[in-house]
């Protein structure tokens, strides 16, 4: 493996780095996690792995579950279906159903996001599987499905049960996959009320604390038990970038809101996007053997644009690793190389690099030097018993693996 960090030291110009710490978000959270979406990237993980009780955050994927069958076809906005004795009788934050309504999908959307609805979520469940228990198992196998590892699901409400749990990094995917695969149904998200056919006066308000504060939040869902404590899965939109979080086991709905708007506010403020190279751009080039050319340009395919503490010190390293010595033909395109840039408090950013031209084979006669070097090389070293290079010395840098070219 070859190495070069010569774009190490344009890289740090080209970002403005100063000397200064990176502040981290000091969460009393018992688990979080904030995510970036538009650059794919981690701010903030405190035991975000740990399966938790998620309470009513677990309806996110009640809500998922409705989204896919909306998309498939299976169900409409306006498919009524039945409320049985059971979904009635759910206690906590209901719609008010009773055994002789027959609300649309639409309406029961509404009453999960909005009223956090348990009546409701138990329609959907029977509804679409039957019977809750059986939408439960196709909740848990729908998560495996989608990468959600620590998610093993009882119910459809997140109503209190040591089976029924969910991990912070789970909760950031689904929520996630609601942003970016129905961007038709998310506005939902951001709906202040919903008084379901004028009953409820006191549960018609959206539990989110975020939505009238002006900081760009969207989404998407509270959530509380006396085992959970307070938590929220939330979203924020401000410019081009969007953030993800979910925090739990706060221990009041005060601490929700304003650990919440912390939270908002330390990602924008404290990461910024930097742009440095273009797609296309030259940032290295590397020797070729026995190539028509002596060596071959490296670029990244796309803009190369990531985010940075905008207090990071200028200790950013970035390297590039290749495996040689290359040898021609190479295409145009082709991948060749490996950069990896090291940010301060963030997981190191890994982009491909493709060659910028094609290389061609090198004509027969300095193919043959080549070889009459070697074979000089190897005649000296059998005569003399002392290892010699070849005459005339070729590039330390093309030569096998385990040469580095630095700068």
């Amino acid at each position: 493996m070859l190495r070069c960090r010569a774009f190490a030291a344009l890289l740090a110009a080209a970002l403005l780095l100063v000397a200064l710490p990176l502040r981290a978000f000091e969460t009393s959270a018992t688990g979080a996690i904030v995510y970036d979406v538009s650059t794919d990237t981690i701010l903030l993980d405190k035991n975000s792995d740990a399966p938790l009780p998620p309470a009513s955050m677990s309806k996110l994927m009640t809500v998922n579950m409705l989204f896919e069958a909306l998309r498939d076809g299976r169900v409409t906005m306006d498919t009524r279906f039945g409320v049985s004795q059971r979904a009635q009788d759910m206690g906590g934050s209901t719609m008010f159903l009773n055994t002789t309504d027959r609300p649309t999908v639409e309406e029961l959307i509404k009453g999960i996001v909005v009223n956090s609805g348990n009546d409701a979520c138990v329609v959907v469940a029977e509804g679409l599987a039957g019977s809750e228990e059986a939408f439960a198992a196709m909740m848990t196998e729908r998560a495996r499905a989608l990468g959600m590892t620590n998610s093993t699901f009882a119910n459809s409400s997140g109503w209190p049960d040591s089976r029924h749990r969910m991990s912070m990094r789970d909760l950031a995917i689904v929520a996630t996959r609601l942003i970016t695969e129905f961007p038709e149904y998310y506005p939902y998200f951001a709906m202040a009320e919903y008084p379901f056919d004028g009953r409820a006066p006191d549960n018609r308000f959206n539990r989110n604390p975020l939505l009238n504060l002006g900081i760009g939040a969207d989404g998407l869902k509270t959530g509380h038990t006396s085992e959970a404590g307070y938590g929220l899965v939330g979203s924020a939109l401000q410019g081009q970038r969007r953030i993800v979080f979910a925090i739990t086991g706060l221990d009041s709905e005060s601490a929700r809101a304003s650990e919440a708007e912390g939270i908002v506010n330390w990602a924008f403020r404290q990461f910024a996007v930097k742009a440095p190279v273009k797609a296309g751009e030259r940032v290295a080039e590397v020797p070729v053997f026995l190539g028509a050319e002596a060596n071959v340009g490296l670029t990244p395919t796309e803009d190369l644009a990531f985010l940075m503490p905008v207090t990071a010190n200028n200790e950013i390293d970035a390297e590039i690793t290749w495996t040689g010595p290359l040898q021609a033909p190479i295409a145009a395109g082709q991948t060749l190389a490996q950069m990896t840039i090291d940010r301060p408090g963030l997981a190191p950013v890994e982009v491909p690099l493709v060659a910028e031209a094609s290389v061609a084979k090198a004509g027969f006669l300095p193919r043959v030097s080549a070889a009459a070097g070697k074979a000089l090389a190897m005649a000296r070293e059998l005569t003399s018993g002392t290892p010699q290079p070849p005459d005339p010395a070729p590039d330390p840098a093309t030569e096998g693996p385990g040469n580095a070219l630095t700068n």
